[in-house]
């Protein structure tokens, strides 16, 4: 029998605790426990077949559930679930958009103001409420939604990249990609080490800009596949709540500023209705959003921000060209990319064996950034993935691959 290898998280390495683990002890039966985790975060050490048995998604989830217990003990002094029980910001509450009648009746009620914070590239708003001392989240949003029926109120819930690295690695033998890459293609993520460079860089958490694993794996996968300006957002840092929605619509609104027609994003959450706005502005505006579908397995429910129904949902394949057991199946799926039986590059530069759908979403985020260099925008930047995708599985889109492989060339080795 093979032995089983417990890969090392990139995230252990550089990212803050919230990005490596994060779902609430909540309470109920074994069951309803790994329903609401499954929702809540990318799952933290994906199988690798080739050193380790496969078990099944049900062991996946307790495995992982009783890490994520573990982490709201450790750091329940800035984290705690949400009314669903998705992990968020403890004692903040997100109100969309914000005037002085609502902000007055707010701090009657106890809630400190931050002020509203507009995203003026998206043209959207936000107000940014804590909660009143001893006040629990979910208490939080049921006072203001009874008080402010009218307004829009929710969780700021975490984020949480997917994937895992294994031994070092020699450099990969080869080609880039298939040439070079004109369109910059920004990433939402952990911060890039120096060994990737990149056109701009910023920070939207304590901590950030600052090198992590994670985020320059996927910048070091971009830069293979032929893409030469990266745009690079940290929403981590040294932030033990790192990866907010807040922190992704920040960085989103700074990319729409710089102009970036294509973001790839490997992290994944709940639904979030500040967020779904947000890229919906961003596609209104032309932009590309690529994303992960993440790693909680097939039974896991819809991780977002992949399944917004602008966003390009990919998912990853070994090099057999095999789903990967942990994807995640979103409300859709566009793409596949490859996801394992591959490298990446870690903050010290070394090359690394990776697995997990995010290393796949920058590879395809490459391939969308070709089509915007070859003029084709809107619907017609899916039309010609369309025609450069791969079939794999049964013939025609299916929920496994999506409309094809893409970047299937693209796999460092």
């Amino acid at each position: 029998m093979k032995t089983r290898l417990i890969p090392l998280l990139f995230s252990l390495a550089a990212l803050p605790a919230a990005a490596q683990i994060g779902v609430p002890d909540v309470g109920g039966t074994a069951a309803s426990v790994l329903d609401r985790a499954t929702g809540a975060l990318d799952r933290l050490a994906p199988l690798d077949e080739v050193t380790a048995p496969v078990r099944s998604v049900a062991d996946m989830a307790r495995d992982r559930v009783d890490r994520l217990r573990g982490f709201l003990r450790t750091h329940r002094d800035s984290v705690e679930p949400d009314e669903r029980g998705a992990p968020a910001r403890r004692g903040v509450v997100l109100m969309l958009g914000g005037d002085a009648a609502a902000l007055e009746k707010a701090r009657t009620l106890g809630f400190g103001v931050q002020g509203v914070e507009a995203f003026g590239n998206l043209g959207l708003s936000a107000t940014e409420l804590t909660a009143p001392p001893g006040m629990s989240l979910p208490a939080a949003l049921a006072t203001l939604r009874k008080a402010l029926p009218d307004r829009e109120f929710t969780a700021d819930q975490l984020h949480f990249p997917g994937g895992a690295a294994g031994a070092a690695a020699a450099a990969p033998q080869g080609k880039v990609g298939r040439g070079t890459i004109r369109s910059p293609v920004g990433m939402i993520d952990g911060g890039v080490g120096q060994a990737v460079a990149v056109r701009a860089a910023r920070g939207f958490a304590t901590g950030a800009p600052g090198a992590s694993d994670h985020g320059t794996a996927v910048a070091s996968l971009l830069r293979h596949a032929g893409v030469q300006a990266i745009v690079a957002a940290d929403v981590y840092g040294r932030d033990p709540a790192g990866g907010g929605a807040l922190a992704i619509v920040r960085a989103l609104d700074w990319m729409q500023g710089q102009r970036v027609p294509v973001v790839s994003i490997s992290l994944t959450g709940p639904d979030n209705p500040l967020l779904a706005r947000a890229v919906a502005a961003c596609a209104a505006r032309g932009m590309a959003i690529v994303a992960a579908v993440g790693n909680d397995g097939p039974a896991a429910p819809p991780a977002y921000p992949a399944s917004y129904p602008s966003v390009l949902a990919v998912t990853g394949v070994d090099g057999r060209n095999r789903a990967l057991i942990e994807a995640g199946r979103p409300a859709h799926l566009d793409y596949a990319a490859p996801g394992a039986d591959m490298k990446a590059m870690d903050a010290r530069g070394r090359w690394r064996a990776v697995r997990g759908t995010s290393f796949a979403a920058p590879l395809a985020a490459a391939r969308a950034a070709a089509m915007k260099d070859a003029g084709h925008g809107g619907a017609g930047l899916r039309a010609a993935l369309d025609r450069e995708a791969r079939d794999l599985g049964p013939k025609g889109a299916d929920a496994t691959y999506g409309r094809g492989l893409l970047c299937g060339d693209c796999r460092p080795r």
